[in-house]
């Protein structure tokens, strides 16, 4: 009995002693926990003024890269070569490449997927390759496959026939003619013309496909020394597009000034002053859509013939890396282009067709 309740007592003892033990390592514990959770707020508060720095850093250093240009509106100049010989033109026939249609089609839906809405087929002469079928193909790619809101051609018109209104005409949302004058010794002077064929009556014989095609109807003018006391009027009233678009005759050094151009527009270049004389003769014409030389040239997207962004802020053509190679964001970064310009010279307006409520 005696030794039970020595055994029950030195029990007693022991359990007494690791409590006591058990309080002092928790205390102990408590204390550690305290400082390294002090060390860690104290390491976490720099750390994160650290990433804070990197990152402002960061943002300064690359803020110019990793701005995002959306392609809403892009120009794809997709052939060179032309049978007209404009001596203002700035998109000479320096190469006569053009991109497998499938290649073509590959770079269209990069676009699409990069926030493209607006395609603008162009040239050279965009009805030339394969005499029109190689452009209806990508207009009906572009409208039926990828669903773009808008799709548009500019063409001098010579060689629109009224079969691919028939085949395409359904796919196309607007249709530009380049005209610079209506007087035929005028765009026989200036190289708007094939031999002896109107240029005019051709003109107005697209403007009525367009109307029978459900094709809206546009104009483009370049204004220069040889059509800029003219008075075109009465013209654009009878033709009545859309929009007219009046650009002011530009230099690009490469293209249509400088040595290793094709053309010498020198003696095509107007002042600001007699530009603006023409507007003002032209005020009444509500569709007018007047482009400086200074709205011009850095507020388009421009693709070229091999998908490359072309800058034209130094007065010349750089192209960057195709879109094929690099993807549309890395080579839109080399662009120049200007979306502020953009929006101020109308670039954005109602150009699909089913929203223009036009009376065909």
């Amino acid at each position: 009995m005696l030794l039970t309740n020595q055994f029950a007592f030195v029990k007693m003892g022991m359990m007494l002693c690791i409590s006591s033990i058990h309080d002092i390592l928790a205390s102990i514990l408590k204390k550690v926990c305290f400082w390294v959770d002090k060390r860690e707020q104290v390491s976490c508060r720099k750390g994160v003024g650290l990433i804070e720095s990197a990152n402002e850093k960061n943002h300064a250093e690359k803020t110019p890269e990793e701005d995002v240009t959306t392609p809403t509106s892009v120009n794809y100049h997709f052939t060179r070569q032309c049978n007209y010989k404009c001596g203002f033109c700035f998109h000479t026939a320096k190469t006569s490449f053009v991109m497998p249609i499938e290649e073509a089609k590959r770079g269209l839906q990069l676009l699409k997927d990069a926030g493209l809405e607006k395609i603008n087929f162009s040239g050279g002469e965009p009805f030339l390759p394969e005499r029109g079928d190689f452009l209806g193909e990508m207009v009906r790619y572009c409208k039926e496959e990828l669903q773009l809101p808008s799709v548009s051609i500019v063409s001098n018109g010579s060689m629109i026939k009224e079969r691919w209104f028939k085949k395409y005409g359904e796919y196309l949302d607007i249709l530009a003619i380049s005209c610079d004058s209506f007087d035929e010794a005028t765009n026989q002077a200036i190289g708007r013309a094939q031999g002896k064929k109107s240029h005019i009556d051709n003109l107005y014989k697209i403007r009525g496909w367009c109307q029978d095609y459900k094709v809206a109807f546009k104009l483009n003018s370049v204004i220069n020394t040889f059509n800029i006391d003219e008075d075109m009027t009465e013209n654009i009233t009878q033709l009545n597009p859309v929009r007219w678009k009046v650009f002011q005759c530009l230099l690009i050094d490469g293209e249509n000034a400088g040595e290793n151009s094709l053309r010498e527009a020198e003696r095509f270049v107007i002042s600001d002053q007699q530009f603006q004389d023409f507007l003002e003769r032209h005020n009444s014409i509500s569709c007018l859509v007047p482009e400086s030389n200074e709205k011009m040239r850095d507020s388009y997207l421009i693709l070229d013939e091999y998908m490359r962004f072309l800058d034209c802020r130094e007065g010349r053509k750089d192209p960057s890396k195709s879109i094929l190679d690099v993807g549309v964001q890395d080579a839109i970064q080399f662009s120049g282009f200007d979306e502020k310009m953009f929006l101020k010279r109308g670039g954005k307006y109602v150009w699909t067709k089913a929203d223009m409520h036009l009376e065909w």
